[in-house]
This record gives C-alpha cells, sequence and structure tokens, in this order.
C-alpha cells in the first residue's frame, strides 16, 4: 500500500476519534453550574439596614423598626453572573437552556414549580432574560478581565433581567387585567431597590468566578 492511500487512511482515523471524544470536564462543570441555579433558585436570606421612613418628616413618634428595611434576597441573579464569569459563553450558555429547558418540561426547578404553563406567570420574563443577560455579560468577559468590563457584566446582566422581567410582567398582567396598584407593588417588591443589591453581589461573585475561570481552563485542556 503506497504511502499516497496511507495517509487520507490516517487522517479519517484521528477525525473518528475526535469525534467520540467526550469532554468530560466541561460536562461536570455545567452539571454543578447547573446545580448552582438551582439552589439559588430556593435559597433566600434577609437583607436589612436603615432608612428615613417619611414619617420622620411629620414629627410623629416613631419605633425603632420604622428606622429598618427589609429585603427578602434571592440569590439567583448573582448566581448566574458568577457562572457567566466561571465557566465563559459557551458553557455558560448549556447551563441557562438546560436550566429553562428542564423547569419548562415539568421539573420543578423554577421558584413556583415548573411545566409549560409557567410562561403566564408574572416572573417568567427574568428566566427568559438570563439567555441575552449570559450574551452580553460574557462578551464583556471574553475581552478581558479588567475592573471596569467585570463592571459593565454585572450592570448590563442585571439591567437586561430587571428590565426585561419587569416588561415581561407588565405584559402578562395587562392580559389579566391586573391594576396599576398591582404592577406597582409588584416591581418595587421584585425590582426596586433589589437591583443595586443585584449588582453588588454580582459583581463580587463575578470577582471570585474570575480566578475559577482560570482553574476551570487548565482543567479542561
Amino acid at each position: 500500500m503506497t504511502q499516497e492511500v496511507l495517509i487520507p487512511k490516517m487522517k479519517r482515523i484521528d477525525k473518528s476519534k475526535s469525534r467520540v471524544k467526550i469532554p468530560f470536564m466541561q460536562i461536570l462543570f455545567v452539571f454543578v453550574a447547573l446545580l448552582l441555579i438551582i439552589g439559588a433558585t430556593f435559597i433566600g436570606f434577609d437583607l436589612k439596614h436603615y432608612i428615613i421612613p417619611n414619617a420622620f418628616w411629620s414629627g410623629k413618634e416613631l419605633a425603632s423598626d420604622e428606622f429598618v428595611k427589609t429585603f427578602y434576597i434571592i440569590p439567583q441573579i448573582p448566581i448566574l453572573m458568577f457562572v457567566c464569569s466561571a465557566l465563559g459563553k459557551r458553557m455558560a450558555m448549556v447551563t441557562v437552556i438546560l436550566y429553562l429547558l428542564l423547569g419548562i418540561f415539568g421539573f420543578p426547578f423554577f421558584a413556583l414549580g415548573g411545566g409549560i404553563s409557567y410562561v403566564s406567570e408574572y416572573s417568567f420574563g427574568f428566566l427568559l432574560a438570563y439567555l441575552p443577560a449570559v450574551l452580553i455579560a460574557t462578551s464583556f468577559l471574553n475581552r478581558k478581565y479588567s475592573f471596569l468590563n467585570m463592571f459593565l457584566a454585572a450592570l448590563c446582566g442585571v439591567l437586561i433581567i430587571h428590565i426585561f422581567g419587569i416588561l415581561y410582567m407588565v405584559t402578562v398582567s395587562l392580559l389579566k387585567h391586573d391594576g396599576g396598584a398591582f404592577i406597582s407593588g409588584w416591581i418595587s417588591s421584585q425590582s426596586g431597590i433589589k437591583i443595586i443589591y443585584d449588582l453588588a453581589m454580582s459583581f463580587v461573585l463575578i470577582l471570585i468566578g474570575k480566578y475559577i475561570h482560570s482553574v476551570i481552563s487548565f482543567l479542561s485542556d
């Protein structure tokens, strides 16, 4: 057999080997990230800070607890930003797509359960917004993990999720003929000042994810 015949044959063997190669480490990282996002859906904590209540200016005597504002925070958005930073665009997108598909097809991975009927929930827009948020956030991080890019990734990612989530909620509310008081109250409770908390936490987790990304890149090579 001539050398000219052997070389194409060897190339075909090499190509076939590359096709059956399973990126085990990448699958593992996506699985762990998926668990993080699911877990963050059901883990919440109270954040408290001092405020000046409106009644303060009236001269009315106020109780001490009226100077404290409590927010119930679910850290799923910051965790998503961490996944973007740690895994990069491709694996982060795969993770989010898996999360959405599993939830839509009936697994109770969303805050209020799962199933195709979840698209009519007020909060479903926040989940859908994870896809463009990942694309935009990772586009900044792919350039360079600089302070500015990490801040822009957190800012754009968080704002995309909240803005799209609010627009989706308003659309669902109008279709259900909910009143303006319900809409404004929902926006205040689900977004409002919580955007500031999401932004701060996201930036910190993106910074941590920067170092995790270096480890993952090393292990994936």
